[in-house]
C-alpha cells in the first residue's frame, strides 16, 4: 500500500483526491489518497500533491504548520498549477517574502495566463495522449534546465514536464489535469511504484 497526501490547505483538493483513487483503480494499485494538514501528516508518504490556488498563501501556511523542509524530502511530487510554482528554482513576479521548494530546474512566470476572468479550456496533446486542459490564474513555465522532461505544449508554451533527480521525481502542469482526466495521476502513480 503506498499513501499519496494531497496538501489540503485550499485549492482543488477533493478532485485531486478522486481522481488519485480513480488512477489507483485503473491501474489497480494498492494506494491510499489522504489529506494533508499539518506535518505529522507527511509522515510516511510515498508521493505529495500540491494542489492549484495562491502560491503565496501556500508557501505562509506551509512555513506555519513548520512542513516547508519535510515537504523537501519527499521522492515524488506533482504540482499543479501553483504547485507547479511552488517547484520551480526560479519564479518570475513572485511576492517579496515568498519562497519556493526549488526543486525543478524551471523559470516559472506566476499567473501569466492572465486573471481569474482570463481562464480557459483547451485541447492539448502530451506525451500521454491528448486531453482537455483547464487554465486558471495559470503560470507560464518560461524556461527548462538541464534534466528536465517536457511531457505537453500549447503551441510553443511549455506547460508540463517532468524532473528525475535520482529516485526522486518531479511532476508540474499549468493546467489542472484533476478537472479532466486521470492520465497525469496515472502517470505520477506509477512512477511512485516504479
Amino acid at each position: 500500500m503506498k499513501r499519496i497526501g494531497v496538501l489540503a490547505f485550499h485549492g482543488d483538493v477533493i478532485e485531486h483526491l478522486q481522481a488519485t483513487r480513480a488512477a489507483a483503480e485503473k491501474l489497480k494499485l494498492k494506494t491510499k489518497a489522504v489529506e494533508v494538514r499539518t506535518k505529522n501528516d507527511l509522515d510516511n508518504l510515498n508521493g505529495l500533491i500540491i494542489p492549484g490556488g495562491e502560491s503565496t498563501t501556500l508557501f505562509k501556511l506551509c512555513q506555519q504548520a513548520g512542513m516547508w523542509e519535510k515537504i523537501k524530502q519527499i521522492d515524488h511530487i506533482f504540482g499543479t498549477c501553483a504547485g507547479a510554482i511552488m517547484l520551480a528554482k526560479k519564479i518570475l513576479h513572485k511576492e517579496a517574502e515568498q519562497q519556493v521548494l526549488e526543486l525543478m530546474n524551471l523559470t516559472i512566470d506566476r499567473n501569466a495566463y492572465g486573471r481569474q476572468t482570463e481562464s480557459f479550456e483547451k485541447k492539448i496533446k502530451t506525451q500521454l495522449g491528448p486531453m482537455e486542459a483547464v487554465f486558471i490564474r495559470a503560470p507560464k513555465i518560461i524556461s527548462v534546465g538541464r534534466g528536465v522532461k517536457i511531457l505537453a505544449k500549447n503551441n510553443s508554451e511549455i506547460i508540463a514536464c517532468e524532473q528525475k533527480i535520482g529516485r526522486k521525481i518531479y511532476l508540474a502542469t499549468c493546467f489542472h489535469p484533476e478537472l479532466t482526466t486521470t492520465k497525469f495521476h496515472e502517470y505520477f502513480l506509477k512512477e511512485v511504484f516504479k
